[in-house]
């Protein structure tokens, strides 16, 4: 089971004497055992990625085969958890190695196994279970709560469970008489990160995820177990919407995988991660309870950042599987394909568009379609979602490059970052005009449920801003003053849309986050007011624009105000401010009427 190395190449090794290895098998190399994967076999030699750094590798030094893939640990304790890209526990590296980085070769398992955590059985000696049942619980923390699923390929008879009680991930819970044997089961397994985790079936997916962003929730919406792209150029708040994402949305866990990140922008999720709170049954509970970090930074070995992808949605696999709606974030994807091509270079494999590798469309498309809505396994009939957000990072902002070409061919929500917004400090800086959603028709039924007026009010509003956009171009050659009354009405409304609507201050504590009730009816008096001030210049109440811009001043500012309510005071309070607004447009207009 042992080769020798023939030729080292930066993260990539060339072992002979590897007759029967397999691909992707995990493989040990050096004399330190450096964590390496098998991507090429040829004839008795195999090219291994290496996980690690490979200075002071040299050419005779041993190779030994593990016989099994890249893996992952799938039980108690990943919450509150940091991993790198191959799952190494980093906190658990730093306090046994006291070094600011990973010592080459070091060997953690990445759940603890002198941690005790308290079984709850849900079977009985004799009863029959298949793959996927709950043979038990598991508290994880005060938010989760883990249901242990009998493994997949396994079924037959409890022939003995344990009592409830605390233990290790490591003692022998259940074991089940099968035709083959006996089958033990533990709190935790193992899964291979290539292999996407089995459902019963995928689901049409119809639940919206809500993301507090008002620009995101209100124009272009995504769906719990949907897929979105977030390409923008450097600086204009990718890493921000995905760490706002992280905090506010509507998910049950949170895997947020930084591939490639700056060291300084990891570090400031870990600083703030810890400190954020959210609800949940009228007490406060840290963000981090529902979190799990996958840190790869760009200083980091490259080959193990092309591993953290796998790793992370592996792991969101798992939670889904437990009935749970998971958010995956992954920032960004194309430090992952950069990955891919180093990799695919030193292999000395054909390139293709800018150097990537031909497989670059595939490879995504492979990763993005784990994502979805899907019936578990299991009698029980569980339902549970992955939603994948993937931010990528086009050179210049260039939305033709590779990636995100071959990205955007594949997901169903496109949220198109615009640097000049950027600059002009629009954020989030969505550019309205660029992005689409393909779940609208989806999410119709559900938003007629909660407003049946907030579909058409949304409609409005981007007819609005087209018009506006249609306009920009008349204004800057001939100036305001050429165009009409109405023409005037629809820029100073789509001016109101976009700094005081789609515009949002993501450090700000009174709108940071907005809940989708106060969207609704902010969205609702924006257009009532756009309305009302059209019929009133239809039926020649007013001379001109300027006349009834100079009227309705205050409700002007108003609206211009709404943002600024804190979702602290209560949906209650904040439903009857906004609605006294609309009850005031309604009624000065008719006062202006008659």
């Amino acid at each position: 089971m042992a080769g020798e190395i023939h030729m080292v190449s930066g993260p990539v090794v060339v072992a002979s004497n590897m007759l029967g290895c397999a691909m992707f098998e995990l493989t040990k190399v050096g004399k330190e055992g450096l964590t390496g994967e098998v991507i090429k076999i040829e004839q008795d030699k195999a090219t291994i990625q290496v996980y690690e750094e490979t200075s002071g590798l040299g050419v005779g030094d041993p190779v030994v085969r593990l016989g099994h893939p890249l893996c992952v640990e799938l039980g108690p304790g990943l919450l509150d958890n940091i991993f790198d890209g191959i799952q190494r526990p980093l906190r658990e590296i730093y306090n046994k190695t006291k070094s600011l980085y990973i010592p080459n070769g070091v060997s953690i398992k990445a759940l603890s196994r002198e941690k005790k955590w308290r079984f709850i059985p849900e079977v009985s000696v004799g009863q029959k279970l298949e793959q996927g049942d709950i043979f038990g619980r598991v508290k994880e923390n005060s938010l989760v709560e883990l249901r242990l699923l009998l493994s997949v390929g396994h079924s037959g008879r409890v022939k003995q469970i344990k009592e409830e009680g605390e233990y290790t991930i490591e003692e022998v819970l259940m074991e089940i008489e099968e035709e083959k044997g006996t089958w033990t089961e533990k709190m935790y397994h193992t899964w291979p990160v290539r292999t996407p985790r089995p459902v019963v079936q995928k689901l049409p997916a119809c639940n919206p995820l809500f993301t507090g962003q008002r620009m995101l929730d209100a124009m272009f919406p995504c769906v719990q177990g949907g897929t979105t792209a977030v390409p923008g150029a450097f600086g204009c708040g990718k890493t921000v919407i995905s760490q706002s994402l992280s905090k506010y949305s509507n998910s049950d866990v949170i895997v947020y995988v930084g591939c490639g990140e700056r060291g300084n922008e990891m570090s400031e999720v870990l600083e703030e991660f810890p400190e954020l709170k959210i609800m949940m049954g009228g007490a406060e509970e840290s963000i981090m309870k529902r979190t799990v970090l996958v840190a790869n930074t760009s200083n980091m070995p490259v080959a193990a950042r092309e591993a953290s992808i796998y790793t992370g949605i592996t792991i969101a696999e798992y939670f889904r599987d437990q009935g749970l709606n998971v958010a995956m974030m992954a920032d960004s994807t194309s430090r992952w394909a950069e990955a891919l091509r180093e990799i695919s270079g030193r292999l000395a494999e054909m390139p293709a568009d800018s150097g990537y590798p031909a497989y670059l469309g595939a490879r995504l498309a492979f990763f993005y379609e784990r994502a979805g809505y899907a019936e578990c396994l299991g009698s029980d009939k569980r339902k549970g979602s992955v939603t994948v957000v993937g931010a990528v990072s086009p050179p210049g902002g260039d939305f033709s490059d590779p990636v995100t070409a071959a990205t955007l061919s594949i997901v169903q929500v496109f949220w198109g970052l615009d640097k000049k917004l950027a600059q002009r400090k629009q954020f989030p800086s969505v550019n309205w005009n660029l992005s689409y959603s393909k779940y609208l028709e989806v999410l119709e039924r559900h938003y007629k449920k909660i407003d049946a007026e907030y579909s058409p009010a949304m409609c409005k509003i981007k007819e609005i801003l087209q018009k506006e956009n249609g306009l920009s171009e008349i204004v800057q050659l001939v100036g305001c003053g050429s165009l009409g009354e109405q023409e005037k009405l629809d820029l100073e409304v789509a001016k109101i849309i976009r700094e005081d609507f789609l515009q949002q201050n993501g450090v700000s504590a009174y709108d940071r986050y907005c809940p989708f009730y106060k969207t609704v009816q902010m969205a609702k008096n924006i257009v009532l007011y756009y309305k009302k001030c059209s019929e009133l210049m239809e039926l020649r109440a007013v001379p001109n624009w300027e006349t009834l811009k100079n009227d309705t001043k205050d409700i002007r500012h108003r609206l211009t105000r709404m943002k600024f309510e804190d979702p602290v005071q209560g949906e209650a309070e904040i439903r009857k401010k906004l609605m006294s607004i609309e009850e005031e447009i309604e009624r000065t207009a008719k006062m202006m009427t008659e």
